[in-house]
């Protein structure tokens, strides 16, 4: 049964393209959708490449995966604005799963993805992808960004190297400097050419397709004759149609090879798919469904696989270019893979003349663009324990691992919050009504007030504190009134200090808890019959005020 006020399976799970349908679809926004498409489409062409082949596939399968990705992250999401294809965040993961398990293990893994995605949504888990702490996601973030720059180097200057390129970054820092005497001045100035077309073009006509004018003056100079390595010379000509859809090869070898990138694929979607949907949810003020986006995503990647593509997900560039362009929902995103399929389909041999060093000028820029540099910097000075998540998962993902680096700066993150949340709850003795006298032995009534979270990590402390009265007043009250959360841990604390309080013949009354806590503090104290419970602190000393008073 739906608890009232949550939202039903349909608002929950109902992809955002038929609710727009729904509502009702004009010519209008039709036009508006096609020319924002067209626009998405034209940054897409050139990066969906150049990820492909950073990621050590072909360059035809960021267009698979563009293609067919994109189009279902649009058909069956759950934000109105998301664009799915390719990203950046995924090339480490991708190339190093290129070098384990090799192409087929990798359309397999992303296959495998698409049905852990799915799980994830359906769920309804998707919740709590949002409670990545933000220093976190900006380490990650600039992690990705230097590990994509320094897989550039290459190409951006038309090195030659002996064997293979290594993995790891240091390793590969070594082998490009061993290379230093082979740099291509052609290459070079391509590549820095192209990346000076792309921020004039930003700077002076921020309107125009700044990546894709670049590219293409790149291959006209190819063309010319300039001697660059072009993607015709390394991959051949590119196909002029999508692949026959195909499972992928189902081994149980393969399978348990492929199951650790699969998970990561699946983990790493899921964060920058949320993201992105977040991103363009506070550019338009609306609001996307974190489990909808998820089933979708998945879907999208199955199919991607299916067609010989590789992990797909919500990519913020262009989401955010979808946005800008005007875009009214989701028709937009299905017309920038129908693009990016007629330029498969009537122009794809063009692409051969687009040299290797542009498309590594392009992702320079694209990497720089990943880093958040004011926020960076920013949680570097607030505190030393947000500088330490932020910079613990950046090192981390530079140096170990991207999963890894989730994990341990989620971890820490968690770890600080828990110890801020201890720190912020406080416990204050109200004045006795009738204090403790030594010389009388006389014995009163005394309130303590708890303020902030009590749980786990705060009830140690306050707990030592409520121990240091426990044989002094006839009857201890506890006011609950500003306390929004009590866990069983702090619960269980109460349990040990009534325990304590009858052994020396004095009541507990507990004032002013709220039903959901006072049913936790219920479950531990309920077999104590020195514990009271009233509405407010007045009620308690009015009912308790001498030692008569019995307990209810």
């Amino acid at each position: 049964m739906i608890a009232r006020g949550s939202p039903s399976l349909s608002d929950e799970f109902l992809p955002e393209s038929f609710s727009i349908l729904k509502r009702g679809y004009k010519g209008r926004e039709l036009r508006a959708d096609a020319l924002a498409g067209l626009t998405v489409a034209i940054v897409a062409l050139p990066l969906s490449m150049a990820i492909a082949i950073a990621s050590g596939v072909g360059p035809e399968r960021g267009l698979y995966t563009a293609i067919i990705g994109g189009f279902l992250v649009s058909l069956l999401g759950g934000s109105r604005f998301q664009i799915g294809g390719p990203a950046g965040a995924f090339i480490v993961l991708v190339s190093a799963a290129v070098m384990q398990i090799g192409l087929t293990g990798l359309i397999l893994a992303t296959f495998i993805s698409g049905f852990f995605l799915i799980a994830i949504g359906a769920l309804r888990l998707g919740n709590y992808i949002k409670f990545i702490p933000f220093p976190v996601t900006v380490g990650f973030a600039a992690g990705i960004a230097v590990i994509i720059i320094a897989s550039q180097i290459k190409d951006f200057f038309g090195l030659q190297m002996m064997g293979t390129e290594p993995a790891e970054i240091l390793p590969k820092l070594q082998a490009l400097w061993d290379a230093r005497l082979t740099v291509s001045l052609p290459a070079t100035l391509v590549a820095l050419g192209t990346m000076g077309v792309i921020l004039g073009l930003r700077k002076l006509r921020p309107g125009w397709p700044g990546m894709l004018i670049a590219v293409a003056l790149a291959g006209l100079l190819a063309a010319l004759g300039v001697p660059v390595e072009t993607i015709s010379d390394r991959f051949g000509e590119l196909p002029r149609s999508l692949p026959a859809p195909a499972l992928p090869v189902l081994s149980p070898d393969l399978i348990w090879a492929a199951l650790p990138f699969a998970v990561a694929f699946a983990l790493l979607g899921a964060i920058e798919s949320l993201l992105s949907a977040v991103v363009a949810d506070g550019m338009t003020g609306q609001r996307h469904k974190s489990n909808a986006e998820l089933v979708g995503q998945g879907v999208a990647n199955i199919g991607s696989a299916i067609f010989g593509g590789f992990c797909v997900t919500g990519t913020i560039a262009r989401t955010a270019t979808n946005v800008r362009a005007g875009s009214h929902g989701p028709i937009s995103g299905m017309l920038h893979a129908v693009f990016l399929l007629t330029f498969l389909l009537i122009a794809a041999p063009l692409a051969g003349y687009i040299p290797l060093a542009a498309l590594a000028g392009l992702l320079m820029v694209v990497a720089w663009n990943m880093i958040e540099k004011e926020e960076f910097l920013s949680l570097l000075r607030v505190t030393r324990a947000d500088a330490a998540v932020l910079l613990i998962t950046f090192l981390l993902v530079v140096f170990r691992d991207l999963t890894e680096g989730i994990i341990a700066g989620t971890a820490l993150g968690g770890a600080v919050f828990i110890r801020r949340m201890s720190e912020a709850a406080k416990i204050e003795a109200v004045i006795p009504e009738t204090p403790y006298d030594p010389a009388s032995q006389q014995r009163g009534v005394v309130v303590y007030r708890l303020r902030g979270a009590y749980f786990f990590g705060a009830a140690a402390t306050l707990a030592r504190t409520l121990d240091r009265v426990s044989d002094l007043p006839h009857t201890l009250i506890v006011d609950f009134s500003k306390v929004p959360f009590v866990d069983t841990s702090g619960a269980h604390s109460f349990a040990t200090l009534a325990d304590k309080l009858a052994r020396n013949d004095c009541k507990l009354v507990i004032t002013g808890a709220q039903p959901e806590i006072r049913k936790v503090l219920r479950s531990q104290l309920r077999h104590h019959k020195n514990v009271a419970w009233r509405p407010s602190v007045e009620t308690a000393r009015s009912d308790f005020a001498t030692a008569s008073a019995p307990v209810a």
